[in-house]
Parts: structure tokens; C-alpha cells; sequence
């Protein structure tokens, strides 16, 4: 996992439902515009990697989805899912 090695160790231990939390707090931080400049490229920062974490979090979880087919024999089957 390439992305992780880019991503902080703190972010890298959050949940993905943590990140994803913390990423909405951010975009609300910056969206109202209030902070200092610094703090906002902080921020920004802090988001992009809080956004590959959640990333990578969802392709994980999409790699362990199986969807299970069945054959026109009846036999059942797997294949990986195709989330899009």
C-alpha cells in the first residue's frame, strides 16, 4: 500500500470513520474562511492526507467484497466486487 507510506501515523491509526470526521471538520474550517493563512495550508494539508487515508480505507474494504454468482450449471461461485 503505497498510499499509506505518504499518509502521517496518526492519520494512518484513525478509523475511516474517524478520518472522515475529522476530513468534514476541516472543510467546514476552511470553507468559513475565518482562520490565518498558515493554519489554512495546515489544514489543507492535513485534509489531502486525511482524504488518501479514507481512500485507501474504502479500496480495502472493496477488495474483501465478494460477490457471490451463480454458474448456469447452478455451481455458486465469487467473484470480486465491482463498486464504481
Amino acid at each position: 500500500m503505497a498510499d499509506l507510506a505518504k499518509i502521517p501515523p496518526d492519520i494512518a491509526a484513525l478509523s475511516f470513520e474517524d478520518a472522515l470526521a475529522e476530513l468534514e471538520r476541516i472543510v467546514r474550517q476552511l470553507e468559513d474562511g475565518r482562520g490565518k493563512l498558515d493554519d489554512a495550508i495546515s489544514s489543507y494539508e492535513r485534509g489531502t492526507a486525511l482524504k488518501r487515508h479514507c481512500e485507501a480505507k474504502l479500496r480495502e474494504a472493496q477488495a474483501k467484497i465478494d460477490r457471490i454468482t451463480v454458474a448456469a450449471d447452478g455451481t455458486l461461485g465469487t467473484e470480486p466486487a465491482r463498486i464504481d
